[in-house]
């Protein structure tokens, strides 16, 4: 089965995933379920709970432990933009909040970035069925985000890389999310 996107692409969706036709449309009907902005459709399937594994961290006490921590999306106002809430682990990354939003007439998502240290940035990302990015091009400090996003949409994992002023990117940290 395929679909015409917006922009005018064709979606093959019961190749990538092949599900049948009636079980295919329970599960995207649940998935959209509370987002009224169809600017945010991409972003349905990230809607519910999930473990975060963060790895790999130099702020990590060793490069071979891994955090664990909860990680919300839900959606606001009306539907109207998407939240990431992370950060209930104390030993964890700081709590933190995304808020996610879409010009209809734009590419991209606009991320503003929140959280308990004191810092906010703002992203833009991108969603496709199989790559979520986000980056900040800011001179001073740049930061990139790569996630490879699972056949079934339970799994996405990714990688954080930075980029200090005059630098080259570097690894900074990995990170897996896991639906509950």
């Amino acid at each position: 089965m395929s679909f015409l996107t917006r922009r005018g692409k064709i979606l093959t969706i019961m190749n990538a995933i092949e599900l049948p036709v009636p079980l295919w449309e329970q599960v995207w009907s649940g998935m959209t379920e509370g987002l009224n902005n169809p600017a945010l459709t991409e972003l349905a399937f990230l809607i519910g709970d999930w473990d975060m594994a963060l790895s790999g961290a130099a702020f990590l006490p060793t490069p071979q432990d891994v955090v664990h921590d909860s990680v919300t999306f839900r959606p606001i106002e009306s539907g109207a933009l998407l939240t990431m809430r992370q950060g209930e682990n104390e030993s964890g990354p700081p709590k933190a909040t995304w808020v996610m939003g879409k010009d209809d007439s734009d590419d991209h998502y606009t991320v503003l970035y929140a959280d308990g240290r004191g810092v906010s940035r703002r992203y833009y990302m991108d969603m496709t069925p199989s790559i979520w990015r986000l980056w900040r091009d800011n001179p001073d400090f740049a930061q990139r985000f790569e996630a490879t996003v699972s056949l079934d949409r339970c799994s996405l994992v990714g990688r954080w890389e930075k980029r200090s002023a005059g630098g080259v990117w570097e690894h900074d940290f990995d990170v897996t999310y896991t639906r509950l």
